[in-house]
């Protein structure tokens, strides 16, 4: 990291994680071409869990290369007359697998749900009974990561 001033530690890497919107996951595709796209993560210790679709590019992609980047952006914003911005971001690096075990996959999916929809809890179970063969479930063990921020003074 170049501006060590704003290196930020784990505590705050923890935190971006955890309250950021979305991440980008950004991977190699299958094709050998570069991908990414944005998806809503949770983390559980230093494992970061995504849900999606069980085919398709990013799954593709995953299977052929699971070594992969993520990138965490809490906030972002201009700061008026001070030709600078605002911000908490973390880059993270890892290995994807595919989570196939029922009680785990069950388990990141009550995290995601807790996470992004919690005033929804009430019918999880009967959702995710529904969905659960229609839904893959991704773990990314996250094996370094950085954490910079910029509070724009």
């Amino acid at each position: 990291m170049r501006r060590k001033d704003r290196e930020q530690g784990t505590e705050f890497i923890h935190r971006v994680m955890d309250r950021c919107a979305y991440m980008v996951l950004s991977m190699t595709g299958a094709d050998g071409l570069p991908y990414c796209v944005p998806l809503t993560p949770v983390r559980s210790g230093e494992d970061i869990y995504f849900h999606c679709a069980p085919e398709g590019e990013k799954v593709d992609a995953l299977r052929a290369h699971s070594r992969v980047a993520m990138a965490f952006v809490e906030e972002a914003e201009a700061v008026p007359r001070k030709f600078t911005a605002r911000y908490a971001s973390v880059l993270a690096r890892g290995t994807a697998s595919e989570v196939t075990e029922e009680a785990e996959k069950t388990q990141a999916l009550r995290l995601l749900c807790l996470r992004h929809c919690p005033a929804d809890m009430d019918r999880f179970d009967e959702v995710v009974r529904a969905w659960m063969p229609r839904t893959a479930v991704w773990k990314v063990r996250v094996e370094s990561a950085t954490g910079k921020a910029n509070p724009g003074d």
